[in-house]
């Protein structure tokens, strides 16, 4: 896959430390995927436990909210790419432990689970060092050009990642971690090439006062709290995909292959709209286009929601996924701009907490919701209910509301 160039007045080509970050950023997806769909793979073929797999996700949740506002201070405070580098070392370890109790045979369900505890801790460090040193690595002109590239490339690993691990393991376990740690080596390789200089930072103590400061920061800058809000609670509202088996099976009455097509189709349209907004820049009328955006995600929840039809489900997800792409890079974007360097690990790593937190809310409360009315009602009252927040908070941020530039937050 190629990084996307640019036809417009500045190619991301020309930024060589950003070019050396989005090669770590794809190669490090790429292995997260494969991993991913590997040792739930194999946990399952172990214990043929539903609750094995629920712990795989409880081991990647847990560091991911505990750890975040420890590994957003340390960002702060430290040298990012260090962090950076440390953390994929212990990913890398992790994975090539993978490699030795699977050739060994001595993979059983708690050395598997061990194993992404300790991944998921690096992973969870690693984080809010990575996410803020893009803003560094670029002009601020072209950040959401760089943060749009940078999605690519995670969508991209999102839908061939699990495809290609799925490949591999036809050939052994081992064999998947084994390429893993190959695109672990690369991502490290490329951390240590790229040029980031950030000045000494004073030595603050990681107390309630500064593991907090970030938060304080989001709620006194209207525009950062706009965004973030405005995320949380429409992907708490539109957590539709939460019931594509359902959908799948008794509303449009088609198998796995269906299901597979339904899973895919946002992820295909993040991915075409992603590589369209790193090639041209936003630089007028964000806010409207923004809510604009988000508008849509909820109107394209609400057509699946009534959808009988599969081509019809597969356009509304398709929409959804492009929708929640210009969203995301421009709430992206505007909140890295908006923040100063030396709060933007704390600063992001609140943000992590919130997109962690709201998907996995979203998916618990379209999943209750469903169970109660049914999964088409469920879906359409979050499709309802995230034109509902759009609306409200049009009103609450006008100022977000009216902002035309990224780079420009007054």
């Amino acid at each position: 896959m190629a990084l996307p160039s640019t036809s417009g007045e500045e190619s991301l080509l020309r930024h060589r430390a950003f070019v050396a970050f989005w090669l770590a950023r794809t190669c490090s997806s790429f292995a997260f995927q494969m991993l991913s769909v590997a040792v739930s793979w194999q946990i399952y073929a172990i214990t043929n436990s539903a609750m094995a797999l629920g712990l795989i996700g409880l081991m990647h949740f847990m560091p991911s909210v505990i750890l975040a506002l420890p590994a957003g201070h340390l960002a702060d405070q430290r040298d990012r790419r260090r962090i950076v580098l440390v953390a994929q070392l212990v990913e890398l370890t992790a994975t090539a432990a993978l490699v030795a109790v699977s050739l060994l045979h001595h993979a059983d369900q708690i050395t598997l689970l061990a194993l992404v505890f300790l991944f998921s801790v690096a992973k969870a460090l690693e984080g809010p060092s990575m996410t803020s040193m893009l803003p560094s690595l670029v002009p601020p002109a072209i950040l959401a050009r760089a943060t749009a590239a940078s999605a690519v490339s995670t969508q991209t690993a999102v839908i061939a990642g699990p495809t290609l691990g799925g490949l591999l393991y036809v050939a052994g376990p081992h064999v998947v971690y084994s390429v893993a740690a190959l695109f672990y080596l690369i991502s490290m390789a490329m951390v240590k090439i790229l040029r980031y200089e950030r000045p000494q930072q004073p030595r603050l103590p990681m107390n309630v006062t500064t593991l907090f400061a970030g938060v304080r920061f989001i709620r006194e800058r209207r525009d950062v709290l706009g965004v973030i809000s405005l995320d949380l609670f429409a992907v708490l509202l539109g957590g539709a995909t939460a019931l594509l088996p359902i959908f799948a099976k008794d509303i449009l009455h088609t198998g796995p292959w269906g299901l597979g097509m339904l899973r895919g189709a946002p992820s295909v349209g993040a991915l075409l709209v992603g590589f369209w907004l790193s090639r041209n820049k936003l630089d007028r009328h964000v806010g409207m286009i923004m809510f604009g955006s988000v508008a849509g995600f909820g109107i394209a929840t609400l057509l699946f929601a009534l959808s009988t039809q599969l081509w019809l489900s597969l356009l509304a997800l398709f929409a959804l996924g492009g929708f929640d792409m210009i969203s995301m890079v421009i709430r992206g974007s505007l909140v890295q701009l908006d923040t100063p360097d030396d709060m933007r690990g704390r600063v992001n790593a609140v943000n992590s907490i919130f997109i962690n937190t709201s998907n996995q809310l979203g998916e618990f409360e379209s999943g209750m919701l469903a169970a109660w009315i049914g999964a088409a009602p469920a879906a359409a009252i979050g499709g309802i209910g995230t034109l509902v927040v759009v609306g409200v908070w049009m009103v609450l941020f006008p100022h977000l509301r009216r902002r035309q530039k990224l780079e420009s937050a007054e």
